[in-house]
């Protein structure tokens, strides 16, 4: 079977069920703008929301999120910002030790999508996603740009996909 076949059969997992984490230490729900365009863009395509929560840059935060969202609740966990290089930035560090399957797919097209519109500052970005407790993992920068970016080109077009692997 090709990738439209695969497609197709995915279609039977109609709506997604999404957790979503933003990760900062200054956004509250009234500021996370790219934490409301992951829920708005979702929710446009049909998918629910099943969970939401900001989290400060640190790690114990950052697992504790996606061990309590890797229940079995939410078929996909979207990460939103930690994923530089910054000090503070350990998003990447907590997920990618944890990921159990990685997407190496992910952050390489996400690179080079960001490339056409940032130059190569879009080296400096450690989007990455993966496998986690039988959920799919998914880590963006916090831009609401980038945010965008990975779910109008990356996750939307490929969401069910995603989860129907999952169940195969």
């Amino acid at each position: 079977m090709g990738a439209d076949d695969h497609r197709e059969q995915a279609e039977s997992q109609g709506i997604i069920s999404i957790a979503i984490v933003t990760v900062s230490d200054t956004r509250t729900a009234e500021t996370d703008i790219s934490g409301q365009t992951i829920r708005e863009l979702s929710e446009a395509a049909g998918h629910a929301i099943v969970n939401y929560r900001i989290v400060k840059d640190e790690p114990d935060q950052v697992q504790t999120a996606l061990d309590d969202f890797a229940d079995g609740t939410a078929q996909l966990v979207i990460f939103s910002g930690g994923t530089g290089i910054a000090k503070r930035d350990r998003t990447y560090d907590v997920i990618s030790r944890a990921l159990e399957k990685t997407l190496p797919g992910f952050g390489e097209i996400f690179r080079m999508l960001s490339y056409e519109e940032v130059g190569a500052a879009a080296m400096l970005s450690r989007a990455t996603a993966g496998v986690y407790r039988g959920t799919v993992v998914v880590s963006t920068p916090g831009s609401t740009n980038a945010v965008k970016v990975a779910m109008e080109k990356l996750i939307l077009p490929e969401i069910q996909h995603l989860a129907w692997e999952l169940t195969r």
